[in-house]
Parts: structure tokens; C-alpha cells; sequence
């Protein structure tokens, strides 16, 4: 893990989580639909198991977190803070596979907002908000998160999608449907990209220009200084 620059982990909430009954994954024409579910141990048990390992190694941690409403988020968020090893936190308002929370506060603007502002005083890590594609206007959320004080954005989450079995007729997912991700969404999130890089120019940098022709790589940034 050292060779890498971070890693963001699975969703955290404040409770354990099953996640969705299986099938959970299906593999789609160039890629794959997910309904996990966000299935994950719970802040305790990160805390006592799972980032002692991560601790181990010098790359950045980026803990990525997840309620089914403000006070939930807000206690991850707290729970969280002063850490030793959690160098940011990534707040999900994105995941299309479950019932409640979530992709509610990332379909609406006037929601994600009130909750970015209220994560703001409840940490001391920088907040990078993990937009959804499922929505009309992404320019629209992420001015509403920079408006609310997030140190960053990262997009794209899964799109929704379906599959079904032409013999049963039936979806393929338990869910029924599920995030749908790999080289299939590219275009979708280059352009998203494109899209919210205009809307908040404020939190991208030039890089040095590298030997690519007139490519110029980017890093998310907030008023010319990295979170990290």
C-alpha cells in the first residue's frame, strides 16, 4: 500500500450494516452492476479493527462515510474526528442501492448542502463530498457543496442500471436493480468532470505539464491548497 498515494475505504456507518440479500454483483457488456448495499462493520469496529491494520502503512487514508440521516452522518463525522490515521473523510450522498439516506441528501441540492455545512463543524478533517451521476444538473451539487465549505469533490458514483435474465425474465439482482460501473460509464463521468470543473474551477490546480502533447494533468484542490 505504500506505493500508493491514499486509499479510500469501503462506506462506514455508525451501525453495522448486511447490505442487500445476494445475487449482489453482475457482470454487464464492458461492466459490472453492484447491490451491496453499503454492508460494512460499523465505526466501532473500523476503529478497533480495521484502521489499526491500515495504520500500519505511511499512504494517506481516506475514510469514506455514510447515513441514513443528518445526526447519523454527524456522529460518524465526530466519531472520526482527531483520529490518529484518517487523513480525510469522504462523505457518500451517492449510492444508488440503498433505501434511505445517502443518494436522498445527493439528489438534492438544498439537502446536501444543509448537510456538508452541518459535517463542517462536527470535524476537523477535510470533507471531500462523493457526488452522484443520477441527477440532471451535477454543476448544481457541486457549487452547492463548495457553497456549504467541502474541501473537495469526486465524482463519478455508479449510474443505475438493470439486467435481466431473458429465461427467468427477472432482474438478475436481488435488488433488482444496481450501480452500474467500469469502462461502460467512462464518457458519462469524463463529461460530469467536465461539467463540475467549469461549475467550481476553485478546486482544480495545474499540475507541472508533463510530456503528454497539450494533456495537463489536474488535482483537486481548494483555493490553491491541497487538503493533504
Amino acid at each position: 500500500l505504500n506505493a500508493l498515494g491514499g486509499v479510500i475505504t469501503k462506506g462506514i456507518s455508525l451501525r453495522p450494516r448486511p447490505g442487500n440479500p445476494p445475487p449482489r454483483i453482475v457482470e454487464t457488456p464492458s461492466g459490472m452492476l453492484n447491490a451491496i448495499g453499503l454492508q460494512n462493520v460499523g465505526l466501532e469496529a473500523f476503529l478497533n479493527e480495521k484502521l489499526p491494520y491500515l495504520r500500519r502503512f505511511d499512504t494517506r487514508v481516506i475514510v469514506n462515510i455514510f447515513g441514513e440521516s443528518v445526526d447519523e452522518y454527524r456522529a460518524v463525522a465526530s466519531g472520526l474526528a482527531g483520529v490518529a490515521g484518517v487523513d480525510a473523510l469522504e462523505v457518500n450522498v451517492s449510492c444508488p442501492n440503498v433505501k434511505s439516506g445517502g443518494i436522498e441528501f445527493g439528489t438534492d441540492v438544498a439537502q446536501l448542502k444543509g448537510l456538508v455545512s452541518v459535517l463542517k463543524g462536527s470535524t476537523d478533517k477535510p470533507l471531500i463530498v462523493k457526488l452522484s451521476p443520477n441527477v440532471g444538473r451535477i454543476a448544481d451539487f457541486a457549487r452547492a457543496a463548495e457553497d456549504a465549505g467541502a474541501d473537495g469533490i469526486s465524482l463519478i458514483n455508479t449510474v443505475i442500471g438493470m439486467s435481466i435474465d431473458p429465461r427467468t425474465r427477472r432482474p438478475r439482482l436481488a435488488n433488482g436493480t444496481g450501480g452500474l460501473s467500469g469502462p461502460a460509464i467512462r464518457p458519462i463521468a469524463v463529461r460530469m468532470v467536465w461539467e463540475a470543473a467549469r461549475a467550481v474551477p476553485s478546486y482544480l490546480a495545474p499540475r507541472r505539464r508533463r510530456h503528454h502533447g497539450e494533456r495537463m494533468t489536474w488535482t483537486s484542490r481548494k483555493n490553491g491548497s491541497s487538503p493533504f
